[in-house]
């Protein structure tokens, strides 16, 4: 990040200013891979009005090809602030512009000098040409190392891909809080507040496999999201009626039952995307030795779907 530059003369006499070169060059950036200076700061080095620069380049701009001179873009002005502290940029009068500067490559300082056709512009001129000499010097120099940091940076970005994937996936085990648990006898509550948890997980969609039901899931089904659809495969047997399916439609919609005799084990279905499997009927949690698990096979969660 930059600190804010002075460009103060060092020397100045008639027709004569004289700047430390190394103050130029802090005015130096690359943009589009070519080493520029804003239009503001070489109007400083110049000692004139920035709108007076444009003007020069606007009433000539046949001379000033984009190899010489162009206008940034939104985002590469935006890019260029954020090298900066953000007071030292303001003080420097680059916020607030109503249009984006203009910036000059070193073949675009050399026409503006010959245009400006004054001693003090050609005294500048050839003091900020060398300042574009040493830089470019500088980065040939060390241009192995721009590389090496260039590749350093891309493999921090990629493993900040992978990291963002992992605490993806650690978020997802959170708002379950586990992937096996098991229960033991008289453990009623903990077994009731991780099935809630598991219902509230779903956005759009629950299919939950038990041949025991009873009256008690449909109020562990009250807790989940609104407008998530609910549908249970159980058995003819199940002690719940249609009246009761009514009642909790009417404020928790919508809650579908089907009936099937293809099923042992208990299971639950989120979204489509998750399968848990419950050693217990969802009417019977913690009141014996249990396990609830989260089963992750893509192909057993498909094929578990499909019956909803």
């Amino acid at each position: 990040m930059k600190e804010e530059n002075s460009i103060t003369p060092i020397n100045r006499e008639l027709n004569v200013v004289t700047y430390e070169i190394e103050n130029i060059k802090n005015l130096i950036y690359t943009i589009r891979g070519k080493q520029v200076m804003l239009d503001s700061d070489v109007a400083k080095l110049y000692n004139c009005e920035t709108k007076y620069v444009n003007r020069v380049v606007k009433r000539n701009i046949e001379r000033f090809p984009e190899e010489f001179c162009f206008q940034l873009e939104q985002k590469e002005f935006q890019n260029l602030r954020c090298q900066f502290v953000t007071s030292s940029f303001e003080k420097q009068n680059y916020g607030g512009r109503r249009y984006m500067p203009y910036v000059f490559t070193e073949q675009g300082i050399a026409m503006l000098s010959a245009l400006l056709k004054s001693d003090i512009a050609v005294n500048v001129s050839i003091q900020i040409m060398k300042a574009f000499i040493e830089m470019r010097n500088f980065l040939f120099h060390n241009g192995q190392v721009f590389q090496e940091i260039n590749i350093i940076k891309s493999k921090l970005l990629e493993h900040n891909k992978k990291f963002d994937a992992v605490f993806d996936e650690l978020q997802k085990d959170k708002e379950t809080g586990f992937k096996q648990k098991i229960f033991f006898n008289g453990q009623i509550y903990d077994a009731y507040s991780l099935m809630i948890d598991i219902i509230k997980s779903a956005k759009t969609k629950i299919l939950m496999i038990d041949n025991y039901i009873d009256d008690s899931i449909l109020k562990m089904l009250s807790k989940k999201n609104k407008n998530v659809e609910v549908v249970i495969l159980t058995s003819q047997n199940c002690n719940l009626n249609k009246l009761d399916i009514s009642k909790f439609n009417k404020q928790y919609p919508s809650l579908k039952i089907s009936y099937t005799n293809k099923f042992h084990d208990r299971f639950i279905v989120i979204d489509n995307k998750e399968l848990y499997h419950s050693g217990a009927s969802l009417k019977d949690l913690g009141k014996k030795c249990f396990a609830i698990s989260k089963i992750e096979d893509a192909e057993y969660v498909e094929k578990m779907s499909k019956f909803s």
